[in-house]
């Protein structure tokens, strides 16, 4: 069967990303229907209702890859968040062999975040002349949905579950947290749990990461972890996303978007230098996520072994522009995927 996937487009580097991923994707051996929606600075500027667009169509595929768009007067990111319902956000982060970092140890972290709530949903306001306040918004039901997506990613990869906050200070919001998730856990007694102090945690993240591999966080501290632990591979250009957002009648995965981790880049877009790795890593989330698990790890041993044999752009010490190293990819993968 064909798999249709909403494709959001984006500004800056987006097109020549697109470009990348649809080259790829000509190589794997079903067929693939990429439905467009432009999210483009230009066109949000004619009217939000290209927003309605998105949402019928990520609704209609259930499925959707983005691209980096610019944030004006709203970020996009956030508008699709609260339309979808996406209260998870999935980042893997691995190092790969042939981007030079200042860490020797290798990483291997799959961060779970709860995607709303925290301080970001509340931008707070000014009393007087000298206050300003915000409220600390934590929910039940997104906890419990990034609870139960990532004991059910442990369970399906044997792996072991850290949660993490700042439990002892922040008693009623993150300690409502560390209770929704002991709650779930006990539901998954094959899964190792424990808890963590989240400022603890990333002192330890950094001194022994081999000791953590699903990570559970309440949003901002989300947001915080991926991007140091994206520093400790080696850059923040390689990194991908899955968001989730849930049935409320079954509690199972009902929309799903992937994206890269990185922004428009401005500054090279339409040079073709563009790395993109997170783009391919994304669509290759994707393919897991869709029940084509074997393309989707062909495709991730096709990008990181390329980069490990040096074949990479310029951003991670290689010598490729964007189609050479797309080429390169695709390559690999019509010699990686399952006979």
């Amino acid at each position: 069967m064909t798999l249709r996937i909403t494709e959001l487009l984006g500004d800056g580097i987006g097109p020549e990303l697109r470009e990348s991923v649809h080259a790829v994707a000509a190589q794997l051996p079903e067929p693939i229907e990429f439905v467009p929606v432009d999210l483009s600075v230009e066109r949000r500027r004619r009217g939000q209702d290209v927003y309605d667009e998105a949402e019928a169509r990520m609704r209609e595929t259930r499925l959707g890859l983005k691209y980096p768009t610019a944030t004006e007067a709203e970020s996009p990111n956030a508008v699709l968040r609260r339309r979808l319902g996406f209260s998870v956000i999935h980042r893997p982060v691995l190092s790969i062999r042939g981007i030079s970092s200042n860490f020797k140890e290798n990483v291997a972290l799959d961060i779970v975040r709860v995607a709303t709530g925290g301080t970001y949903d509340d931008p707070g306001q000014r009393i007087g002349e000298d206050v300003a306040v915000s409220l600390r918004i934590v929910e039940r039901r997104p906890c419990t949905e990034a609870a139960r997506f990532a004991f059910e990613y442990a369970r399906r990869n044997r792996l072991s579950v850290t949660s993490s906050s700042k439990h002892t200070i922040q008693r009623a919001t993150d300690g409502f947290f560390e209770a929704i998730v002991r709650e779930v856990a006990t539901l998954y007694p094959d899964v190792k749990h424990r808890v963590e102090l989240f400022d603890a945690l990333l002192a330890k993240v950094i001194l022994r990461p081999q000791n953590y591999q699903v990570v559970l966080v309440l949003n901002e501290y989300g947001d915080f972890l991926s991007d140091m632990a994206c520093g400790l591979v080696g850059s923040l250009g390689t990194g991908a996303s899955g968001n989730f957002g849930f049935s409320r009648a079954t509690g199972e995965v009902d929309v799903a978007m992937f994206d890269p981790a990185g922004g428009t880049a401005p500054d090279i877009a339409g040079r073709g230098v563009a790395n993109p790795t997170a783009a391919l890593l994304a669509f290759a989330m994707l393919l897991d996520h869709a029940d084509r698990t074997a393309l989707g790890a062909a495709l991730q041993k096709a990008v990181l072994g390329c980069i490990a044999d040096g074949k990479a752009t310029r951003d991670v010490g290689g010598s490729l522009n964007t189609r050479e190293f797309t080429a390169r990819v695709a390559d690999a993968l019509a010699e990686a995927l399952p006979e």
